[in-house]
């Protein structure tokens, strides 16, 4: 069984996240970015709903999102970032507050986690990403870019509830390119 990699070139996760922009595809497009700037695992991104995200009364997205983790029972607070809330946005106007943010139109009910990774994975494949790539690797995606522009290893396995720093060091998925530059930067 082969362990789902980071997506590590930042020009590969822009091409990702704007596949389904382009083709106006914009719940495909949200699941992404959702993905990508939440670190929530699948399970706790599909069961969202647009009133968990999106005030209708002030006509915009919320700030943070408060939800209980389905793996951990953790309780979690997070912030909705700026591509997040763009992306809400666009689907916004077609939303009901009660609405599943990933619903299924012919169910209303969330989309399945099998069918979350066909759209990842049938994204990953025609923007030829040199890996596959699944909805795991989209959170692992998250704490690689966080660790490689200086986030602390401590905040990311806060971030992920992790609990310990070796769960956090497997996610980020360090290469050895990784660690030359590392020993080739160093300067003192």
């Amino acid at each position: 069984m082969s362990t789902t990699q980071p997506i590590r070139d930042a020009a590969d996760v822009r091409a990702l996240s704007d596949h389904y922009l382009r083709l106006g595809q914009h719940r495909n497009h949200l699941l992404i970015v959702f993905s990508l700037h939440s670190a929530l695992r699948i399970g706790d991104i599909l069961p969202i709903r647009w009133r968990d995200v999106y005030s209708f009364s002030q006509k915009c997205p919320r700030a943070t999102l408060t939800l209980k983790e389905q793996k951990t029972g953790k309780h979690k607070v997070l912030a909705l970032n700026g591509k997040i809330a763009a992306a809400l946005k666009r689907l916004a106007h077609t939303a009901q507050p009660h609405e599943f943010l990933f619903a299924n139109p012919n169910t209303g009910k969330p989309i399945c986690r099998s069918q979350a990774y066909r759209i990842i994975r049938e994204a990953g494949e025609i923007v030829n990403l040199p890996d596959p790539v699944s909805c795991h690797s989209l959170r692992k995606t998250f704490g690689y870019h966080a660790w490689k522009t200086g986030i602390s290893p401590a905040v990311i396995m806060e971030i992920y509830n992790h609990s310990c720093l070796k769960h956090t060091r497997r996610y980020l998925g360090i290469a050895q390119d990784d660690l030359n530059i590392a020993y080739i930067g160093m300067g003192f």
